[in-house]
């Protein structure tokens, strides 16, 4: 088994059809295929073997790919880095994965070749489409390296809440597994879909969601490697794109601006949010402006990364996270690992085919995270009498207040609904009498107006007492990490409040 035989399998079914487009520049499947056996060669040529580990770190660009597959191809573990991490964290991935070898672009060349020399790595350093340069005199390796299915072709890194990264390994039959169940289970992708490429690929859910689905099914993934709300109108109409996928806040930028309607984008079928719960407000208004479905699915760079999903063929609950996959199970579990009672909240634990081997030279961390062949995530979730799963938040963003749980997911769900709010974070403040106390960063839509106090009544009329915040600020934005998730842990209160 290798991931990388669906490109070959793509590029006899599909030769001509385009598999990667950028702008103008599209990428074949007959050229992916031989392009990413040259990088195999020239891997050869460099003395990478079978189960060493190869670093890329480039944007969303074909050359992304063209070194994903190739790596896999010549039966290389791919490390897959953030762009703009600085010198000091690529010292770290390089030397945690062992990766000896690492490919990045020229934007960020400075930092990667200092990281790179701290820990006696080689950087290479090429232009954007460059690989043609690069892999031209590389011999072509046309067969792909056989690899059990339990060897390991990815170490995706983990950004915790606390500690250094941990790099989650997952083996060619997590990938493949999790890549056919999205292609043809979920979005029933064919050779027809255009898929829109804005998630970074060094994340899982670009991966699998977008990238391996795409090329499962011999669809075309239409690349941007910068998020803009305009420039992705464009690519919807101009490319027709027919499968959306992206997080929350991607979803709320697309339906800001005004003359959205001007775009053409009655191709798009299908829209598949993830990485964070999306607000229901938020999932109303992109289907009834973009007259298309939004499924919600959930999982963790752990878990491949998918887990659960809604379902085309069945009824939607909005706001619940679905129902397992095929081949996996999930639970809803107490501090003391018993399932709870139906409806009630626990820890989500999951297992199947999609859960990592474990974490890199991590035993101790693989132990305490993969228990009885359960994977436990740290979200807190709940199971309805339809066997759908909702999140709740995780688990150490709960907020005790004088002795009560406030679950911020559903003090944001209200912030969401007033009229006024663009983004909203909840977190726990300290407090000498209750513990915690409950504050929410807000950020308005523009030309909207809103006073703290108007947003604090708000809420205040639709929770509990001890939920709604007792402090709400306004900000310009909200810190978010490369997929566009919102980083908690990064929201600082105002000095004065």
């Amino acid at each position: 088994m290798n991931l990388a035989s669906n490109v070959a399998r793509s590029a006899i079914a599909y030769p001509d059809r385009a598999a990667l487009r950028l702008g103008d520049e599209v990428l074949s499947y007959r050229a992916l295929d031989q392009v990413s056996a040259r990088m195999a060669g020239l891997l050869r040529d460099r003395g990478v073997k079978p189960g060493d580990q190869v670093a890329i770190m480039l944007p969303n660009t074909p050359d992304f790919a063209i070194a994903y597959f190739g790596v896999l191809r010549a039966g290389g573990i791919v490390v897959p880095m953030n762009p703009l991490l600085k010198s000091r964290e690529v010292a770290y991935y390089l030397g945690d994965s062992g990766a000896r070898l690492l490919f990045a672009q020229p934007a960020f060349a400075d930092e990667v070749r200092t990281g790179a020399q701290q820990v006696k790595a080689d950087a290479v350093v090429v232009d954007p489409g460059g690989f043609d340069a690069l892999l031209g005199p590389a011999p072509l390796v046309e067969e792909v390296t056989e690899r059990h299915e339990d060897d390991t072709a990815v170490i995706l890194y983990t950004s915790g809440t606390t500690g250094q990264p941990k790099g989650a390994e997952l083996t060619h039959a997590n990938l493949t597994r999790n890549c056919d169940i999205v292609a043809a289970e979920l979005l029933h992708l064919t050779s027809d879909d255009v898929i829109f490429g804005g998630l970074p690929l060094f994340h899982a859910f670009g991966q699998s969601c977008t990238l391996n689905a795409a090329v499962a099914s011999g669809a075309c993934l239409t690349l941007l490697p910068r998020f803009d709300a305009y420039d992705a109108l464009r690519m919807l109409a101009d490319h027709g794109v027919t499968v959306f996928a992206g997080v929350p806040t991607i979803f709320s930028r697309l339906l800001q601006p005004p003359d959205r309607d001007a775009y053409d984008v009655s191709r798009l079928r299908l829209a598949v949010s993830g990485g964070a719960a999306i607000p229901v407000r938020v999932m109303r208004a992109f289907e009834a402006a973009f007259g298309c479905v939004v499924l919600e699915g959930y999982g963790l760079s752990e878990t491949s990364p998918v887990a659960s999903f809604s379902r085309l063929d069945a009824p939607r609950e909005p706001g619940s996270i679905g129902t397992p996959i095929n081949g996996v199970q999930m639970r809803v579990l107490d501090n003391s690992g018993n399932e709870v009672s139906q409806g009630e909240t626990g820890e989500i634990a999951i297992r199947g085919h999609n859960v990592m081997k474990g974490y890199w030279q991590r035993p101790e961390a693989t132990a305490a995270a993969i228990r009885n062949g359960w994977f436990h995530t740290g979200d807190l979730g709940r199971v309805d009498q339809n066997g759908y799963f909702w999140i709740v938040g995780r688990e150490k963003d709960v907020i005790i207040r004088g002795g009560y749980n406030v679950y911020p997911r559903e003090v944001e769900d209200v912030l969401y609904e007033h009229p006024a709010v663009a983004e909203a974070a909840v977190i726990g403040l300290p407090n000498p009498d209750l513990g915690e106390e409950v504050g929410a960063a807000v950020v308005l839509k523009p030309d909207a107006a809103a006073t703290a106090q108007e947003l604090r009544d708000y809420v205040k009329g639709q929770v509990a007492a001890y939920k709604y915040p007792r402090k709400v600020w306004i900000v310009d934005a909200l810190p978010k990490g490369p997929t566009g998730k919102i980083i908690k842990r990064e929201i600082a209160p105002p000095a004065d409040g």
